[in-house]
């Protein structure tokens, strides 16, 4: 008891960045920088295009238009405090103001997971029951969709910086990250983290699960209506449709699987590995999904043109 009444609860952390890589963080700043301005640049120009162009207020554009908001606010949880950190030695961080960065940072993952779910029925609906598609997904399923996916990921988060509040923080303030990252933050606990680890794990592995079952099953659907159809112009076009879906998946999905596992069982992955992978799991795919609809999506591509070069457009009518 005496010995606990002499010690004081830290009041902030210390982000290291990309450990073992600290002589090159001016440098790392230079992509963290570049990909955080195209993530606001490709995101508000596909929001701004979709509010805009009565034409792609549709089911499958609002969930992009969500995907595209939820993005900016993704990259903006994250990359000003890299930036600080590489740029400006802003390594310090206030305990509170790091759980609130951890609670949003999972609770827009966890959104963004949702949505691609969203999509992913989204496409399933038109390929499979495409006659149904105007009375299964009307305007206030889509705005019902996207609350649950709100509300789920709140509920989800909610009890981590709680668990976080109770643990003793004495001695140890350093954190091995350049972000707040949930079990990096645990590990620095004077006390027994097995409730908070398993907290940690059963949130990720039930939204990893769930989603990707989810998504799986809607794209096996998918594929058997697609393989159905006699004209391979048909299935070109069907499955060009969600090329950019997929493509999303794979960029938002990847990483962070790698992520996950090295963190439980990848005792042997360097940690500046680990921390540019889990970098990447949240600076990139708010960049690429951009760019992948924009390029593989027509209706958006030629909204863009029209918006950005209207003579061009005008030029092609």
């Amino acid at each position: 008891m005496a010995d606990n009444a002499t010690r004081h609860y830290i009041s902030s952390f210390f982000l290291i960045g990309i450990p073992g890589l600290q002589d090159f963080h001016c440098w790392i700043g230079l992509p963290v920088c570049l990909l955080f301005a195209l993530t606001l640049l490709g995101n508000s120009v596909i929001i701004v295009t979709i509010k805009l162009e009565p034409s792609l207020h549709q089911p499958m554009y609002v969930f992009l238009c969500m995907l595209a908001m939820n993005d900016v606010a993704l990259a903006l949880s994250t990359a000003p405090k890299m930036l600080g950190i590489f740029w400006l030695d802003g390594h310090w961080l206030d305990f509170n103001l790091c759980l609130a960065q951890m609670y949003f940072i999972r609770t827009f993952c966890i959104v963004e997971s949702a949505l691609l779910v969203a999509m992913a029925f989204d496409h399933y609906v038109a390929i499979c029951i495409p006659l149904r598609y105007t009375t299964i997904l009307t305007t206030p399923m889509v705005i019902k969709m996207g609350l649950i996916g709100i509300t789920r990921a709140v509920l989800m988060v909610f009890p981590g910086p709680f668990l976080i509040k109770r643990l003793p923080y004495y001695s140890k303030y350093v954190i091995n990250h350049a972000y707040c990252e949930h079990m990096a933050v645990v590990k620095l606990a004077n006390a027994n983290t097995h409730v908070n680890r398993a907290y940690g794990i059963s949130v990720a592995l039930s939204v990893m699960m769930l989603d990707l079952g989810l998504i799986a099953t809607s794209y096996i659907k998918i594929l058997q209506a697609v393989f159905r159809l006699s004209s391979q112009n048909a299935r070109s076009k069907a499955l060009g449709t969600c090329a950019a879906h997929v493509c999303t998946i794979l960029v938002s999905y990847t990483p962070a699987l790698f992520s996950f596992l090295t963190h439980r069982i990848g005792k042997k992955v360097p940690p500046s590995v680990h921390i540019i992978f889990a970098s990447v799991y949240l600076v990139v795919p708010p960049t690429v999904n951009p760019l992948v609809y924009g390029a593989k999506t027509k209706q958006i591509r030629d909204q863009v043109v029209g918006l950005f070069l209207p003579n061009r457009k005008n030029s092609k009518n």
